[in-house]
């Protein structure tokens, strides 16, 4: 898809504020750190429209970016991250869970995994969390560039493996440094908002 206009909408908490359009959404879904932000610049060719931050957990609301007036993608707080207190960590899961399990525009769950570690508890977690409600899951290995090209297939293997992924969902392979895996997420993406 070329890009030609992309802005964040809103940032909602309870479904009240969700815009009131019928246009397929793309969730965003990872750990805290694992470069949701940098994914989304990269897509919508934009250097600052999600903030990228050293501290992690920072979105700490569901925002709504339109893309090309005709898609949603929405960003979701980051999981597994430590120094938010418990509440706050079980409002945002009940958050993220009302979203993903009631709002009919969702299409499909962009699952976001730092390609130099295995999946962690949460990201396992979350994997079959999605497919329990039979949600399509696209999953996106981030940060390819910081490992040898010789290593990529290990470590996909081993994502795939740790989280037993169904044949029917779909694996990038992403750099937001050099831009790989981008037009094929693309792809992915569109296929389910056309």
């Amino acid at each position: 898809m070329k890009v030609t206009s992309s802005e964040i909408v809103i940032s909602a908490v309870k479904p009240d504020q969700y815009p009131a359009v019928d246009l397929p959404e793309i969730a965003l879904a990872g750990r805290s750190n694992v470069g949701k932000s940098s994914f989304i610049n990269k897509m919508l060719a934009r250097k600052s429209l999600a903030r990228t931050s050293s501290k992690p957990g920072k979105t700490q609301t569901l925002n709504f970016y339109i893309i090309n007036e005709i898609l949603h993608f929405v960003d979701v707080p980051g999981y597994g991250y430590a120094k938010v207190s418990k509440k706050e960590r079980e409002a945002w899961g009940k958050m993220i869970e009302t979203y993903i399990t009631t709002r009919e525009q969702l299409r499909a769950v962009v699952l976001l995994i730092d390609v130099r570690h295995p999946p962690s508890k949460d990201d396992v977690l979350m994997y079959g969390f999605l497919k329990h409600y039979e949600i399509p899951t696209i999953i996106v290995a981030t940060k390819a560039d910081k490992i040898p090209k010789s290593k990529w297939q290990k470590h996909v293997k081993v994502i795939k493996d740790s989280l037993n992924m169904e044949k029917s969902d779909s694996f990038v392979l992403f750099s937001s440094e050099t831009g790989q895996g981008k037009d094929e997420a693309w792809k992915i993406i569109e296929s389910y908002t056309s």
